[in-house]
């Protein structure tokens, strides 16, 4: 008896047209590069710039002490540890070879020998007697006699040269330890910045805070445009640096960071931002860096941090959200939202269009009233051959031309000044 079996469905995706399943690719591929932001400058403040084919590699060496402090800490440690055993192994070396050249070695058990250095039997207390010597531990069982001067000169060649290394390595690892670079962390830059009016006009603003009880003496703020373009000359420079005014004319950009700070930049025909829109902004690659300078209180050491907006972390129409309340007796600072903005009512076209807007709102009240009157004055200079003749109309007694003309010239007048004020 055949029973019926139920096979299982298959749903096969449509099958798309040859040419969209070759622009497919593409289209994931420009969807991906949207996605990924080349930035100049990092969130965290490290610039983005890698160092290629540079040839001159002596220029460092040079430096040496820069080179040292600017490497990592693994290879800082490994180094002060590398320094030290070298120098250690070398005049343990040396002791021992004036030890062998003198016979120390073979008079060992000679009481009326006089060595070089007592009780100095091999390379291992040759090592040791040197760490000692360098480092002024003097344990007093190896001790230098004054039968020996080439001992008394490399005694003075290594205490000599034993403090240079110790001031060199110790200033490395001092200045290493005591870089301003993580004081930096506590100084938060908002996470966007926001466009918006502020006073009749539009501005750029984004918001600094330090989260530290100590303060940032003679703090500054800063701005740069990172935008690459192309001159008249067709010469084409990539990444072009423009300042960018944080209230450098007015004192505005000396900050007294004691509680987060909105840094606002107004779009003035001098800004960068003057001919951009809320669209061309959203299309434009533009980033605008960040920096925040000021010296460290408790060390008075400079300190920088730096942060970066590009243009999908600009927004348009928003402002920042208010962290600071007054409680009893002090004021308070809620950095949980520190980094909040909510929307507000936001022209979208550029800072040189809503000017042209705002002069033509207050034209008509102005210029359109005299404009009209001297078009009519034109009107009745104008030479009376050029006019057609009217036909002659009869005028009664009582009225005379003149009379006529000023009425007709004060009800245009009241009729133009109506239009004005509608």
């Amino acid at each position: 008896m055949e029973q019926d079996v139920e096979t299982p469905a298959i749903i096969r995706p449509p099958k798309l047209p040859k040419q969209a399943r070759e622009d497919l690719p593409q289209h994931l591929a420009e969807m991906e590069r949207e996605k990924r932001i080349q930035r100049y400058v990092q969130k965290d403040g490290k610039c983005n710039v890698h160092h290629g084919n540079v040839r001159e590699t002596y220029r460092y060496l040079t430096d040496i002490f820069t080179t040292l402090v600017d490497l990592k800490w693994r290879f800082n440690l490994f180094i002060f540890v590398l320094v030290y055993t070298v120098t250690w192994l070398f005049f343990g070396l040396m002791w021992w070879l004036i030890a062998y050249l003198r016979g120390d070695l073979d008079h060992q058990a000679d009481n009326q020998w006089t060595p070089c250095v007592n009780n100095l039997n091999g390379f291992v207390s040759a090592f040791l007697f040197s760490i000692e010597t360098e480092t002024t531990i003097g344990y007093g069982y190896r001790v230098i006699t004054d039968q020996c001067p080439e001992g008394i000169v490399l005694l003075l060649v290594q205490s000599v040269l034993g403090s240079i290394v110790n001031a060199f390595m110790v200033g490395c690892m001092f200045v290493k330890i005591s870089q301003p670079k993580k004081r930096a962390e506590t100084l938060v830059f908002s996470n966007n910045a926001v466009i918006s009016m502020r006073d009749g006009r539009l501005c750029l603003m984004f918001r600094v805070g330090d989260l530290r009880n100590s303060h940032i003496v003679e703090a500054s703020i800063r701005a740069k445009l990172i935008k690459s373009k192309q001159t008249k000359e067709g010469e084409f420079i990539p990444l072009n640096q423009t300042d960018i005014n944080v209230g450098y004319n007015t004192g505005d950009d000396r900050l007294f960071l004691v509680s987060p700070l909105i840094i606002c930049h107004e779009i003035d025909e001098h800004s960068p931002f003057w001919d951009i829109s809320q669209a061309h902004l959203a299309k434009s690659d533009v980033e605008i860096v960040v920096i925040l300078e000021g010296m460290v209180e408790a060390t008075g050491m400079t300190c920088q941090a730096r942060s970066s907006y590009v243009g999908g972390e600009i927004k348009w129409g928003y402002r920042f959200t208010p962290v600071l309340t007054l409680e009893d007796g002090f004021y308070e600072v809620d950095y949980n939202s520190f980094h909040c903005i909510y929307e507000t009512n936001t022209p979208s076209c550029s800072a040189r269009e809503l000017s042209e807007l705002q002069g033509r709102a207050r034209l008509p009240l102005t210029w359109s009233l005299a404009s009209k009157l001297s078009q009519q004055g034109l009107e009745e200079t104008r030479d009376p051959a050029e006019s057609p003749a009217d036909p002659p109309e009869d005028k009664g007694p009582s009225e005379r031309p003149e009379d006529k003309g000023q009425s007709e010239r004060n009800g245009d007048i009241s009729k133009m000044e109506s239009e004005s004020k509608v």
